[in-house]
């Protein structure tokens, strides 16, 4: 009995999966459809069990081949037809076009601090390179040697207060129009450094005027219905001023001094005419103003070195007679005491034929004669104002330093009695030796600090156990390893 053949097709269609989009039955389907829809819903089933059981990696293949086929794949295939970027030498030789410029990345928006970020002008390089080119103008301020009296406010270097009154500083001459009304109503000790920081900071330095707007009150007629103190009063527990820096190039002592004590002042009261000469005064009719800072006891009036020829030691004589009670003085950068600086090398013929020097110290006084006798005459005049000194600062002046041991005849500074509270003595070089130095600059740097050690010793014999015991702040070797 013949066997039975089973004729297998050769070749056998694959399986296919239709998209998701024939599976998904139209509405006007018609009567095929109708007749089919028993095998298309066993179709749809088996596909969806289908589409459960393959993983996520199948799917997102099928949405990348079914999108590189249709429109919504547009942005996919220009980033693919992006060509690959060469070198510029390759791509001249090629004679390729230049690729597109790559999109800005977004900036970064991470603030350190909390709050809106600051405005531009706080932070564009213009207000930074105006402040540069003033200090460049003005000198770098820890390139000198300013070391502030004691017990005067100094606001922590980087801090808020730091931060505004050096801003003040830069821009006071909006600042002094803008906060006119409320510069005055400031608390002492921020007055007190502002006034410095102004000497510091300020290109300009400080002038009377701008002392004015700080102690005094604005002119205004409301302020007189509102009861305020007079301007001495309300500044009488102003005892720190701080003009360092600005005393000879933008202050006169003569100015300061009509401007902090005003001399007396003579109302008349009527416009009769006295009968005689010698009739007595009425006691209404004059007016002694007191002084707009009663209480001053730390004074500093320190200058810059390139300033030696503004200052005159007669000016200051006259400005201190007003303020006896000072306990703590700066005179940092002063030349050497003279009350004619400028006739050194003048003369005069007297009538019996004889050459006779104008000025008290020569030429040659000081290097070939050792004259000092001027120079002692002018600090004992000092000293008899200022006895109740405590605190005195001569940094910068050491070319004069061998007058507060020398001894003309009998003239010499008295350490003991009108100079006996002084306890500390402030000798400093002013400046700082750098490491290049050479060897004549080093000679003169050692050789103030050993003046200074000397003017030390002196003061210490003359007292011998009478006063205050003494010590002298200068440079110590130390220090420079």
């Amino acid at each position: 009995m013949p066997k039975k053949r089973f004729h297998q097709a050769r070749y056998s269609k694959p399986q296919s999966t239709a998209p998701a989009s024939l599976s998904i039955s139209s509405g006007g389907g018609g009567g095929a459809a109708g007749a089919g829809s028993g095998r298309g819903s066993r179709r749809n089933s088996q596909h969806d069990d289908t589409s459960t059981n393959r993983g996520v990696n199948e799917l997102l293949a099928d949405l990348r081949r079914t999108g590189l086929g249709g429109g919504g794949g547009g942005a996919i295939q220009r980033a693919v037809e992006i060509p690959p970027t060469l070198p510029p030498v390759l791509r001249n030789i090629l004679q390729l076009p230049e690729p597109p410029a790559l999109r800005p990345r977004r900036p970064d928006r991470r603030r350190t601090h909390a709050g809106p970020p600051p405005p531009r002008s706080w932070i564009s390089g213009a207000d930074r390179a105006a402040e540069l080119r003033k200090l460049q103008q003005f000198g770098r301020p820890e390139d000198r040697e300013h070391r502030p009296l004691p017990g005067v406010y100094a606001p922590e270097e980087g801090s808020l207060i730091d931060a505004v009154l050096r801003r003040f500083a830069f821009d006071w001459a909006f600042q002094r129009e803008y906060c006119q009304y409320c510069l005055f109503d400031l608390p002492k000790h921020l007055r007190a450094a502002l006034v410095t920081y102004l000497g510091v900071w300020n290109p300009e330095g400080v002038r009377v005027e701008d002392i004015q707007a700080i102690l005094l009150p604005p002119d205004d007629e409301e302020d007189d219905d509102q009861g305020r103190l007079s301007p001495s009063s309300a500044n009488e527990y102003f005892s720190h001023l701080d003009l360092t820096g600005s005393v000879g190039r933008s202050l006169k002592l003569r100015e300061l001094g009509r401007f902090l004590f005003p001399a007396r002042l003579l109302h008349s009261t009527g416009t009769e005419m006295k009968e005689s000469w010698d009739a007595p005064e009425d006691i209404s009719a004059v007016t002694v103003p007191r002084p707009l800072l009663p209480n001053l006891t730390h004074l500093a009036l320190g200058i810059r070195p390139d300033c030696a020829q503004s200052v005159s030691w007669r000016q200051l004589l006259a400005f201190v007679a007003h303020c006896p009670t000072l306990t703590h003085l700066s005179l940092a950068f002063w030349p050497e005491p003279s009350l004619t600086p400028n006739a050194k090398l003048a003369s005069f013929i007297t009538p019996y034929g004889r050459t006779v020097q104008y000025s008290g110290t020569g030429p040659y006084s000081h290097s070939l004669d050792n004259d000092w006798s001027e120079a002692i005459v002018v600090l004992r005049r000092l000293s008899k104002t200022l006895y109740g000194l405590e605190y005195l600062d001569l940094t910068g002046c050491g070319d004069w330093y061998s007058t507060l041991w020398s001894t003309v005849g009998r003239e010499a500074v008295d350490w003991v009695g009108d100079w006996g509270k002084i306890s500390t003595l402030l000798l400093y070089p002013g400046y700082r030796l750098s490491e290049d130095a050479g060897a004549a600059e080093r000679a003169k740097y050692w050789e103030i600090a050993q003046n200074a050690e000397r003017v030390e010793r002196h003061i210490a014999a003359k007292r011998a156990g009478r006063g205050r015991f003494i010590t002298v702040e200068t440079a110590k070797r130390s220090e420079f390893g």
